[in-house]
């Protein structure tokens, strides 16, 4: 059946994924752990720092040192699953190098052939280092909904394939500029930002905030976040699911153009 088959694909696919990325096993630990350990020390020591300033009532937009040192904990590790480098940079060097003609002659399609290992790496990134914000949280006794995460990992993996359409959509524009490399910086940059990994987006200005808020971006980190740290209910969580779908329908329109033409010219000369 046409369903199995499609199944069976992906889940080898996304195996791939998981065993070549195990397989570099220093590298998967600097990325999965000694990475987000660091920027968690950082960003505690940052929000230490500036409650050492705050008023008398001890509380900075309506919420206490606790809900912020929750906040920094758990931020840089949604933030490196809602992300994407090494595959992105490698779909670039597909499409700009020409390598790319070994996917065209498959039964399945570019996009599809890198999602399923992307989603592999992510899951089994998220297994294995998620082992510490929640040690961290339990043992520093944060604000932390547990009973919500489920649903905050669920819109995470959701926001991945707008982060992936986005990927795609990057790498469809070598097929008309040479130097597609430095918009893979330029964009996870600009993720950071706007999805509300650096500071929490309800402490920008009001219409900076609203703006960033229906935005699907902020699904990446700060919905999820303020999901189970009670900065945000359910009506905020639907907030993020609608906005993702509605970005991956715009995103994955304009790559689907740059792709079918890219695609065309590509094999139209002979490359």
């Amino acid at each position: 059946m046409p369903f199995t088959a499609f199944w069976k694909r992906n889940l080898a696919l996304a195996k791939l994924g998981i065993v070549t990325n195990l397989e570099y096993r220093f590298n998967f630990i600097i990325d999965a752990f000694i990475q987000p350990i660091l920027s968690v020390g950082i960003e505690v020591l940052l929000w230490l720092a500036i409650f050492k300033t705050a008023d008398a009532s001890g509380l900075i937009g309506g919420f206490g040192k606790e809900a912020y040192l929750a906040y920094a904990v758990w931020a840089p590790f949604l933030g490196r699953i809602a992300i994407s480098w090494m595959y992105e940079a490698m779909m670039v060097e597909e499409v700009v190098s020409g390598s790319i003609n070994t996917i065209l002659t498959r039964p399945l399609s570019f996009y599809e052939y890198y999602l399923s290992q992307t989603l592999g790496y992510k899951f089994i990134t998220l297994v294995f280092s998620i082992s510490f914000p929640l040690a961290t949280s339990l043992i520093f006794d944060l604000p932390v909904h547990y009973e919500r995460l489920p649903l905050a990992l669920l819109i995470v993996l959701y926001y991945l394939l707008l982060v992936h359409t986005m990927s795609f959509l990057v790498s469809t524009l070598g097929f008309y500029l040479t130097r597609v490399r430095s918009f893979t910086l330029l964009k996870n940059l600009a993720l950071m930002l706007l999805g509300g990994e650096l500071i929490p987006l309800d402490l920008m200005p009001k219409p900076l905030a609203e703006i960033l808020l229906s935005l699907p971006f902020s699904a990446g980190v700060y919905v999820p976040l303020a999901f189970i740290t009670g900065r945000g209910g359910y009506e905020l969580l639907a907030q993020g699911f609608f906005n993702i779908t509605w970005g991956i329908a715009l995103m994955g329109l304009m790559a689907y153009v740059l792709w079918k033409r890219g695609v065309r010219e590509y094999t139209g000369t002979g490359a």
